[in-house]
């Protein structure tokens, strides 16, 4: 059964890899972003909370994301496997869960970290076009991803379940690298 966390800064290309992954492997591709987002679009009371964190490119707070993660984990289709992009973000966060899939028979995770440099990033990101990505936000989301997020890297490979991938690469090429390392 597969189970993955996606790590990496905003723009490395979680969600590509994730979502090519999952369509390979059968799986749910779980985005935490995709799902706030939606939530945000349709102006729900989390939408609405979120909204005002997006904006000033900080993280949404733990309490509303774990919610969702601990909804969405528990539905039918995600009992045969998953891939887990958004979440988590902290250490705390990556405590949550693993307590979490502890308590549900879900354990047995690994951690794929997309690593790309900062000006890659920027460059991915403002092509995107989204309102919310402006050349000063994505800057801001990474500097709260390299004092937040980062240290899910030692975090995940004290536990020997890290596993680094080069995203500045052709997707293709980061696509292929996946596919030899966690499907072979």
């Amino acid at each position: 059964m597969t189970r993955l966390i996606f790590l990496g800064p905003p723009g490395a290309g979680k969600g590509t890899q994730a979502q090519i992954l999952a369509e390979h492997l059968h799986i749910p591709h779980i985005s935490t972003g995709e799902i706030l987002r939606q939530a945000m679009k349709e102006q729900t009371p989390l939408g609405i909370k979120a909204q005002s964190y997006v904006d000033s490119g900080d993280l949404v707070p733990d309490q509303l994301v774990q919610d969702l993660v601990e909804e969405r984990l528990g539905q039918p289709d995600a009992k045969s496997g998953w891939i887990l992009d958004g979440f988590p973000r902290k250490v705390t966060q990556a405590a949550f869960l693993e307590a979490l899939l502890e308590t549900t028979g879900q354990g047995g995770e690994r951690v794929v970290n997309l690593d790309a440099p900062d000006d890659v990033v920027v460059t991915r990101l403002l092509s995107r076009g989204r309102k919310d990505d402006t050349e000063e936000v994505i800057r801001r989301r990474l500097e709260v991803y390299r004092n937040e997020t980062a240290p899910l890297i030692d975090y995940y490979g004290d536990r020997q379940k890290l596993l680094t991938i080069n995203g500045d690469q052709s997707p293709e090429a980061v696509t292929h690298e996946l596919k030899e390392t966690l499907v072979s």
